[in-house]
């Protein structure tokens, strides 16, 4: 379990919908400071809110970042882009940037912040997606379930050193990055990022926000067709 309250929190990706309500929860619940991570960084009206550049995808900014915020207790991966294109006949290069930003940054990330974290018994969050189950997202897809992996494999190397390892997972919700679908149905972003920051406290393993997601993770005993 990790308690919010008292924390130092570093949100990747802050200027998104759900980086936004990331930051906005973590001071309602009272963290003590909050890294506002981004490749451009806004300006907060919170004098609790540092706002940090960062680029996931480059080991010197993510360097730069973890000596900068070395008192972060809380860290939560939430960056990450979303490319259109069959894995067949599709840019190779936007699988591999999806590969870059979805996967590596939030390992590279993990790996930086680790001196941080274990002393302060601290906790990653993963964000990831439904899509880590369902090839509906393509390159997407690969690059969720690979995270999906990869936030597991942490979880085992961190356990011992009392860092708690979340994995979080959701369907559509309505942000910049689903602009152009039909909003209706969607989760809220603040319902998500409220249901993760109670898994971060309940001591969960992995957050499943909607039923969507619920009912999918489920039927992965299923068979495959």
């Amino acid at each position: 379990m990790t308690d919010i309250a008292g924390s130092t929190v570093l949100v990747t990706g802050a200027n998104g919908g759900l980086g936004t309500e990331f930051v906005h929860q973590a001071l309602t619940l009272g963290a003590d400071r909050v890294y506002a991570a981004a490749r451009t960084p806004k300006d907060w009206p919170d004098e609790r809110v540092t706002p940090l550049r960062l680029d996931v995808n480059d080991a010197d900014s993510i360097a730069a970042a973890a000596d900068t915020a070395s008192d972060t207790t809380i860290l939560v991966n939430n960056a990450g882009i979303l490319r259109h294109g069959e894995l067949l006949t599709g840019a190779i290069e936007d699988i591999a940037a999806q590969l870059t930003t979805n996967l590596f940054g939030p390992l590279l990330m993990t790996r930086a912040f680790a001196r941080h974290l274990v002393p302060a018994k601290g906790a990653v969050v993963n964000v990831a997606s439904v899509l880590s189950w369902l090839p509906l997202g393509k390159g997407y897809s690969v690059s969720k379930a690979a995270l999906w992996s990869a936030t597991n494999g942490l979880r085992l190397e961190l356990a011992p050193h009392g860092v708690q390892v979340v994995g979080a997972y959701l369907a559509y919700t309505d942000t910049p990055m689903t602009a152009g679908r039909e909003s209706a149905g969607m989760n809220a972003p603040a319902d998500v990022v409220d249901a993760i920051y109670q898994g971060l406290r309940d001591g969960a393993s992995e957050v499943l926000a909607d039923e969507i997601t619920r009912s999918v993770r489920a039927g992965l005993s299923q068979p495959i067709a």
